[in-house]
């Protein structure tokens, strides 16, 4: 019989934790054989990654492209990117509980495990770009100098674990109650969905602060920054689970409602418009004044005195931002698996160098003393930065496995073998 839980881990139910981690550790190390082949590939990128990494710590920053000219590089490229893919997963959380889309309710644990995941890898991003890591309790507040409130980077800590503390309880205690066979209850979930939206949008926004509160960088000093960065996130985030979705479908064999999916498609119709609107008011801005503020994009859009590193990824991201556009607001975007999946991918990679080294290394270039060294990244950081991202997949895929049986119905695979199925196959959070 089912009954609510006035509290989570009340009584009893504490003692099915221990059961629930190991089942749930079962079901996540299980699969066909595709899984085992697709797990031994991200492992194996990783310890590639592990292995760049320290011979990094061990050799020095040197090993990276980075110089006193250029401090941030490959490392928070993808780390201001990965902030905007977490905060992206927003976007299924406001249809089902702002707008009660129902068939959004039952696939909007997914936004939630994306953003686990992306600001896992955030965290790690930022840890391999510090050149001592072992410097790092610095940042934890009572122990280092963690100049609060005077800091953005302080701000942008607090705000990036505080998201994911979030995601983890409101996925945690919807998985936990399927284990248990009852129903969620509202009032230990639904408050901390509705903060994670308002919660979703300041860890962009502070992000954001980080680079236009810096007055030497003209590139960054724009109102628009944040904007940009918050429309770009609404594009990329969706575009993923909309790829993770049409995948669960094809390998995973899931049936998904495919409202979910419409609504993602016309949520960034609008976005990416809007982004590229902002993208042309920057460019305006930036090249019909002129003035000596102007060096940095046009290094980044024609080049500079004979530099023109970045130019050929900026304008990839233009004509893959474009084609996007193009593919998401063309009619078959709905009918045709293919052409959706083509869109999803121009649009993040797109944003993907748009938000990395279209935005982070033109701030660097030139210099504040008008000198002009250009950046590439080592080998070192191609390898760390796909170990990270093969590590981060791993999680998203481990996170997944344990809720397919939720979305699948199946919520009888997280039960102990001894309590039989459930009673209930409710959807999460309805």
């Amino acid at each position: 019989m089912n009954r609510e839980l006035s509290a989570p881990g009340q009584g009893r139910h504490w003692l099915s934790y221990p059961k629930f981690l190991v089942r749930s550790l079962a079901v996540a190390t299980d699969g066909p054989f595709a899984f085992y082949a697709w797990m031994t590939v991200l492992t194996a990128v990783a310890l590639v990654g592990a292995n760049a990494w320290a011979n990094q710590v061990t050799q020095g920053m040197i090993t990276t492209g980075m110089t006193d000219h250029v401090s941030w590089g490959l490392y928070i490229a993808n780390f201001t990117f990965m902030v905007g893919v977490a905060a992206g997963g927003v976007m299924m959380v406001i249809p089902a509980y702002l707008y009660h889309d129902e068939t959004m309710h039952d696939v909007v644990i997914l936004g939630e495990l994306l953003a686990i995941s992306a600001i896992i890898m955030c965290l790690l991003f930022v840890t391999v770009d510090l050149g001592r890591p072992d410097r790092f309790w610095h940042l934890i507040p009572g122990v280092g100098k963690f100049n609060f409130p005077v800091s953005m980077l302080t701000w942008d800590v607090i705000v990036l674990n505080v998201y994911l503390l979030l995601n983890l309880h409101v996925c945690g205690y919807l998985l936990y109650m399927k284990f248990l066979g009852q129903a969620p209850s509202p009032r230990w979930y639904v408050p901390f969905v509705l903060l994670s939206i308002v919660w979703a949008i300041s860890i962009h926004t502070v992000t954001a602060f980080l680079y236009c509160g810096l007055g030497g960088r003209p590139l960054w000093n724009s109102a628009l920054l944040a904007p940009r960065f918050l429309a770009s996130a609404f594009v990329s985030g969706p575009a993923f689970i909309i790829l993770t979705m049409l995948a669960l479908r094809k390998f995973a064999g899931l049936s998904l409602p495919s409202g979910p999916i419409r609504t993602l498609v016309r949520i960034i119709r609008i976005v990416i418009l809007i982004n590229l609107l902002m993208l042309v008011s920057e460019i305006f801005t930036e090249f019909y004044a002129g003035g000596a503020h102007t060096a940095s994009a046009r290094y980044l859009f024609l080049g500079l005195h004979g530099f023109h590193g970045l130019v050929p990824w900026m304008w990839t991201a233009v004509c893959a931002n474009l084609l996007a556009a193009f593919l998401f607001l063309h009619h078959s975007v709905l009918r045709s698996s293919l052409v959706l999946v083509a869109a999803c991918v121009f649009a993040f990679v797109g944003i993907w160098i748009e938000k990395g080294m279209g935005l982070i290394i033109p701030g660097f270039i030139p210099s504040a003393l008008h000198e002009i060294v250009e950046y590439s990244p080592s080998l070192i950081e191609w390898k760390v930065s796909a170990g990270i991202w093969a590590f981060g997949l791993m999680v998203f895929t481990i996170a997944l496995k344990i809720a397919l049986p939720v979305l699948a119905g199946r919520t009888e695979d997280l039960l102990p073998a001894a309590s039989g199925p459930a009673q209930e196959t409710g959807r999460v959070g309805s």
